[in-house]
């Protein structure tokens, strides 16, 4: 496994955010060759992008945008997800007026997360049938094709926690879909799940034990040609971001300086999007980023909320959503497009 850091100064901020039901990190794919190498320079991205604030009018108090396809069409949720104010998902076609949101819940549900979805409009996201006031609520994936019926997907393993947490977060253009399960000594699990035969694989960190003694992680994306993002606990229990390759290779990717980093997604040029914190505590600031193994970390901020972004998604016209916290407290979905 090989660990890659950059060093030079970090440009925009924005925070990858999980869903308020419940978002943890997982377990990984193996891989063992070394990924391509990456300049060791990161560069800044302040003016580089076009920003767009999208609040659903049903809350505006709170939307974060999770996934973009090809066709501009973004997945996405409202509701904080406390007592009250439950998740509620939806999908949102350009032009991104109030007449372009269209709800998507599971059936049922007290609560739904759309959190991904492909260019053919098939979508995964998390349910759940709670929203009680600990906010500790069960989790359960799910996956939709062609706007049909929609289906649970649960990893089949007999250590799960109480109450269940299971949720898938992306999803490609194959229908493989990833996320992660949290087993009963609270790590999560990453893995991959072919819609089309059903078959899960787990996704592990090379060199780590695959057991209840490995690496807390989480599968968030996956592209194309089963290239996987997420980010995982270390050894030092430290949050790192990774990129795994389908045709060999796993990068774990950190940014300099940064207490955390978080891999949220990645597209068909292996752009990898997420967020990272500097500072603890009352003093730590979320800054959304961009990598590439050529050009290294991007940071990319919401100019609304500087310390506070979250970039949750990308397509591979380089579009970005995600979320910030605005001066008013509210959580904003936000759009980032390329200045072209």
């Amino acid at each position: 496994m090989r660990k890659i850091s950059r060093t030079g100064a970090m440009i925009a901020a924005a925070a990858t955010a999980v869903g308020a039901l419940a978002f943890v990190g997982t377990t990984l794919a193996t891989m063992a060759s070394a990924a391509p190498a990456a300049p060791a320079a990161a560069t800044s991205a302040m003016t580089g992008y076009q920003f767009t604030t999208l609040d659903n009018a049903n809350d505006v108090t709170f939307n974060q945008l999770l996934g973009i396809n090809n066709r501009g069409e973004i997945a996405g949720y409202l509701g904080s997800g406390a007592a009250g104010q439950p998740n509620k998902g939806y999908r949102l076609y350009p032009p991104y007026t109030q007449r372009d949101y269209a709800s998507e819940n599971f059936p049922g549900s007290v609560q739904t997360q759309v959190t991904g979805l492909n260019d053919s409009g098939d979508t995964v996201g998390f349910w759940s049938s709670m929203n009680t006031k600990s906010m500790v609520n069960n989790n359960f994936g799910f996956y939709k094709l062609n706007g049909q019926t929609a289906h649970t997907v649960v990893f089949p393993t007999g250590d799960n926690a109480s109450p269940v947490t299971d949720q898938l977060l992306g999803i490609n253009d194959h229908d493989v879909a990833v996320g992660f399960y949290t087993n009963g000594q609270g790590s999560n699990r990453g893995y991959a799940y072919n819609i089309r035969t059903h078959q899960f694989t787990r996704v592990l960190v090379p060199g780590y034990p695959s057991g209840v003694a490995g690496p807390s992680l989480t599968a968030a994306a996956i592209n194309n040609y089963g290239d996987i993002a997420g980010f995982y606990t270390d050894g030092t229990n430290t949050t790192d971001a990774f990129l795994q390759y389908a045709r060999g290779g796993f990068v774990t990717l950190d940014v300099p300086g940064a207490s955390s980093t978080t891999a949220l997604g990645v597209n068909d040029h292996d752009e990898v999007v997420g967020d990272y914190t500097v500072g603890t505590g009352s003093n730590a600031a979320m800054h959304g980023f961009t990598w590439t193994a050529r050009g290294g970390f991007v940071t990319v901020n919401d100019p609304h909320g500087t310390d506070t972004t979250t970039i949750n998604g990308v397509n591979d016209a380089g579009d970005l959503v995600g979320f910030y916290v605005d001066s008013h407290g509210n959580t904003d979905g936000l759009l980032a497009s390329p200045q072209r």
